[in-house]
């Protein structure tokens, strides 16, 4: 026995400090995440909308800086820019001279059969007119298309002119020109049989390198810039209406801030040790919170990694709205933390983590007390109004709760900084009731969180105790006897359990499974014999104690086949704790006077209870088991037996690492007492009928 409990201390200094490296893990990896998304500029708080009322405390100009074009105004300045420089074309005179000559020259070789000579000077002439114009390449005009130009500049030789673009042809528009040419008298038909695109070359070709220069100094000339805000300047008023000369300013605020943390290099490094020791003190503290008040959760990997996963998660997200400005900050429903801490774990923690959280995203905003005053309220409402979530109404009702009161808290604090009804912002209000709606969705996370961490809620628990599961089924008709005890033992922790402020839904659910090991060998259980007793053909008290304790590692192996979850299993495990099979031991001692005894082979696997649910398992079961042996049920004869039974398990050490008070252990008496004369009060007889 003391090897086993040498195993047993070391299984636990193991699992110590397993969640302890687990602990250590998670607050590095949370630490730097935190810190370096941590965004350096301090107006990126701010969230805004043109033609709503600003509703941060009056903002001035720290600094003097300059405001800056919008990027459509600046865009649309370029274009303009760009549209007035004249592009550069090179002009060759010789090809005019020589495509007149080379057509004329055909004509009189007969190239165009029968076609009149009125015609041959027609064209004639029109090619002059459009090279005198200019005719360019199809490239040369798709290259136009960049810069959309309003005239052009042609060089020829040392001397240069302008012409406006409309004016200058390419080779397509300088085709259709020749032929549209005065159509009363020359008909197109004819005029297409002289084949004049054959003579149609580029006269003019875009001096590119020449014309980028022109156009990108022409760019560069636009100024990024129109007017200075002077240092100590009002920018805004807190209610003024944000106009989009406002928001220009703003913006021109929050870019030049940016841009003074990345230029200045030399407190870069001292920023971001501020930023990091920042997130780290307020990571410690919560660890610092579990350590003196909830130290079984630093012991649990599980529950180590929820909580870190959200202290990350939140702040990670409302730090990324913030930089990129896509939604408001408070369209993101904290009140999820406290509700899964809450249903998980406690009322306080859940409290000590929401604040944790809610500081860790305050790090990045410029104004963050109405923020921090909303979701507190929000978050108080969510810790009163979340016990054990049982049906899925109480989320609605948690949902609506959460939402009036973050309404309500923003209301309050700005009619307190002196907005008028017809100043506060519409928009403000609706992302804080889309963040109080979106709770919702803690419902089919809690199912996938239970999924990744191992943990269960109260809504798995309800699941797990209908009696139509497959297991619990094979329980009622296998072992009719344990389901009736399994039942009346779960009856009795109910009771206890509201009582002393445990988790009911789980405590129950425990008692319903706690013996479903006995199905392997149910007639070896008094309560399921009818007369004849198995115990009686063996022949050693070994091999009953044996069968008796082989129902926790029964129990235990169906359990795990039916992927119950973990909680559930620590039951079957705990409910007899290191406790002995009294009955045979104490046969097998009377039976061999004067042998040493082999204590293991009667002494269950353990361990024993580690949680206030778990104690009251192990005192409603051996209660329960007990009171069916007495001979008569009469309030003192009960108050007797629970007395006897709770110091009894008291005194042997069964409950001195489980979180359980005598004053639990008090009202756990009292109730176990008031719960049985209840079960076996005295019903009266009925006369018969003469």
């Amino acid at each position: 026995m003391a090897a086993t409990n040498s195993v047993h201390n070391d299984n636990k200094s193991l699992r110590s400090q397993y969640a302890w490296g687990t602990l250590s893990l998670a607050f590095v990896i949370s630490s730097l995440v935190l810190t370096l998304v941590l965004p350096r500029a301090e107006s990126v708080g701010f969230f805004y909308n043109v033609g709503e009322p600003w509703h941060y405390p009056s903002l001035y100009a720290p600094e003097q800086f300059p405001v800056y074009k919008s990027a459509e105004e600046l865009q649309a300045e370029r274009n303009k820019a760009r549209a007035e420089v004249m592009p550069y074309f090179n002009l060759d005179s010789t090809v005019a001279e020589r495509q007149v000559a080379t057509f004329l020259h055909d004509f009189s070789a007969g190239e165009f059969g029968n076609l009149p000579t009125a015609y041959a000077q027609h064209i004639a002439e029109e090619l002059k007119a459009v090279y005198a114009h200019g005719v360019m390449s199809m490239a040369d005009a798709d290259s136009l298309t960049a810069y959309a130009p309003i005239s052009l500049r042609i060089v020829s030789g040392k001397e240069a002119q302008s012409r406006a673009t409309n004016e200058v042809y390419s080779i397509r528009t300088a085709y259709e020109a020749l032929m549209e040419a005065d159509t009363a008298t020359f008909h197109r038909d004819i005029l297409s049989n002289a084949e004049v695109q054959n003579y149609l070359l580029p006269n003019i070709s875009l001096d590119l390198p020449k014309t980028q220069i022109a156009v990108d100094e022409a760019v560069n000339a636009v100024a990024e810039t129109h007017g200075m805000v002077k240092k100590g300047e009002r920018i805004i008023d807190r209610g003024e209406l944000v106009s989009e000369e406002k928001a220009k300013i703003l913006d021109s605020y929050q870019r030049d801030l940016t841009q003074r943390g990345e230029d200045g290099d030399s407190g870069l490094w001292e920023l971001l040790t501020g930023q990091g020791l920042f997130v780290m003190l307020l990571l410690l503290s919560e660890v610092l919170y579990l350590h003196f008040f909830r130290p079984e959760i630093l012991r649990t990997r599980s529950s180590v990694m929820l909580l870190f996963t959200l202290l990350t998660i939140f702040p990670l997200v409302a730090h990324l709205l913030l930089i990129y400005k896509t939604l408001s900050i408070y369209i993101l429903p904290f009140a999820i933390v406290a509700v899964f801490v809450r249903v998980f774990f406690d009322s306080r923690t859940a409290f000590a983590t929401l604040l944790i959280t809610l500081l860790l995203t305050s790090l990045s905003m410029t104004s963050p007390y109405e923020f921090l005053i909303v979701e507190i309220a929000a978050g108080l409402a969510t810790i009163f109004s979340v016990t054990e979530l049982t049906e899925r109404s109480q989320m609605l009702r948690i949902t609506t709760v959460i939402t009036l009161v973050s309404l309500l808290a923003a209301l309050v604090f700005d009619l307190s900084q002196g907005t008028k009804f017809d100043g506060l912002s519409r928009t403000h209000y609706l992302y804080i009731a889309a963040g109080g709606v979106l709770v919702l969705a803690a419902y089919p996370l809690l199912y996938l969180l239970e999924r990744l961490f191992g943990f269960s809620s109260s809504m798995t628990m309800l699941e797990l105790m209908n009696i139509n599961n497959p297991l619990l089924s094979q329980l009622s008709q296998q072992a009719q006897g344990t389901w009736s005890h399994s039942m009346q033992v779960a009856n009795l922790c109910t009771d206890v359990a509201k009582k002393i402020g445990a988790r009911v839904q789980l405590v129950r659910t425990g008692a319903f499974y706690h013996d479903i090991g006995k199905m392997t060998n149910p007639t070896y259980f008094t309560e399921n014999q009818t007369g004849v007793n198995p115990h009686d053909r063996l022949s050693d008290e070994k091999q009953s104690a044996k069968i008796i304790i082989n129902h926790v590692t029964e129990g235990l192996r169906l359990a795990r086949e039916h992927n119950l979850p973990k909680e559930v299993c620590d039951f079957i495990l705990t409910h007899h704790g290191r406790g002995r099979v009294r009955y045979f031991f104490i046969q097998w001692k009377n039976n061999h006077p004067g042998e040493t005894c082999d204590e293991a082979a009667f002494t269950y696997p353990g361990p024993n209870p580690m949680t206030k649910e778990q104690a009251i398992l192990m005192i409603c079961d051996g209660v329960e088991a007990a009171s069916r042996s007495l001979p008569e049920y009469t309030p003192e004869k009960i108050s007797e037996l629970v007395t006897r039974i709770v110091d009894n398990i008291v005194n042997e050490g069964y409950l001195r690492r489980c979180p359980i008070t005598f004053l639990d252990i008090e009202v756990a008496k009292r109730t176990l007492v008031e719960s049985l004369k209840r079960i076996y009060h005295t019903r009266i007889s009925y006369p018969d009928l003469k």
